[in-house]
């Protein structure tokens, strides 16, 4: 589609007023949700690939984004206005999730679609958002999350909305390719994308909501306390693992400040899926986590094996936790260059 290619050489020259030109010309032509999702969303997800790839820097990632934002605002404020018809809808991001464009697009959508809506942008913690709902009384709340790790955030706060009779759609990447995740957490609905959750929602397909129940009653393998202990003892863990990785790894007494501060860095994050992988008791996360890292670390010329070091070592001091050990003894395949 030329308005992607348009768009996306006007955010990688860092030409805000150019991007909103695109967008803008192309909401006459192609209609304003079709820019929103086939045109900015398109240009979003590139934004993520040629990161993984090592084509852009994170900085890079992040004036993107903040331009595709702005976009996104600039088209708000010139779509045709239209009085809500149809319900009342909440859009959050869950605690901690601060990737929020996904959240906004769908916001927009719904309002195009003749939604009322109240879009809370990101990390939303539980306690406001629950606060809102009681002043508010939307119909729906639909709840955003893109990184794994906020799943046992996202799952509490699907728990909560519930317990306050909301029923809860949500829809992104943490939830999994199939949404597996979400109909594991009792969501009353899970979309793929914002397309998908506005028909859903104009189709009042959406279930009533459970019961009010505990999380632990959606995954009864927490109570061997294994995320727990883990999720509670990170900071240790890492600090452990980082002090192994100097003994075993010479080369590392020399490395500078940010490259310290980086392998803290990734050691937190393995720690952090590991701990989710825990929470939802799939090994799969935690071995998408790694292929994915390994894929990053190639791309940017250090070998993917880096990470078996600080794997046995993280094995090492888990020893007593079995549902962590089967998770961190990987095929030799996954971190194969």
């Amino acid at each position: 589609m030329k308005a992607v290619d348009a768009l996306w050489e006007a955010v990688l020259d860092r030409d805000e007023h150019r991007a909103t030109d695109v967008v803008l010309a192309a909401a006459d032509d192609l209609g304003y949700e079709t820019v929103l999702l086939d045109v900015v969303g398109a240009v979003q997800q590139r934004v993520g690939r040629e990161w993984a790839v090592n084509r852009i820097s994170v900085a890079q990632e992040h004036a993107i984004t903040a331009i595709n934002e702005r976009a996104v605002a600039a088209l708000s404020i010139t779509r045709p206005r239209r009085e809500p018809v149809h319900g009342r809808v909440t859009v959050a991001c869950v605690d901690g999730e601060w990737h929020a464009l996904p959240a906004r697009l769908l916001a927009e959508v719904l309002s195009l679609r003749g939604f009322a809506v109240d879009y809370l942008g990101a990390q939303v913690p539980a306690p406001h958002l629950i606060t809102h709902l009681h002043r508010t009384n939307p119909d729906v709340v639909a709840l955003s999350g893109s990184i794994a790790t906020r799943l046992p955030s996202a799952h509490a706060t699907m728990t909560a909305c519930q317990a306050a009779g909301v029923p809860v759609m949500v829809g992104g990447a943490a939830f999994g390719a199939d949404g597996g995740h979400a109909r594991r957490f009792g969501a009353n609905a899970w979309a793929a994308d914002a397309r998908s959750a506005a028909d859903m929602l104009l189709s009042q397909t959406m279930p009533v909501p459970n019961a009010p129940h505990q999380p632990i009653d959606d995954l009864p393998h927490l109570a061997d306390q294994e995320y727990t202990l883990v999720k509670r003892s990170a900071g240790e863990l890492v600090r452990s693992v980082y002090r192994g990785l100097e003994e075993r790894l010479p080369a590392m007494q020399s490395y500078g400040d940010e490259q310290r501060q980086h392998t803290a860095e990734d050691l937190a994050h393995i720690v952090d899926f590991l701990a989710t992988a825990l929470y939802v008791d799939d090994d799969a996360l935690f071995r998408a986590f790694l292929s994915w890292t390994g894929e990053v670390l190639n791309a940017r010329g250090v070998p993917a094996r880096v990470l078996e070091p600080a794997l046995d070592l993280l094995a090492a001091q888990l020893r007593d936790f079995p549902r962590a050990q089967r998770m961190l003894a990987q095929p030799d395949r996954l971190l194969s260059v």
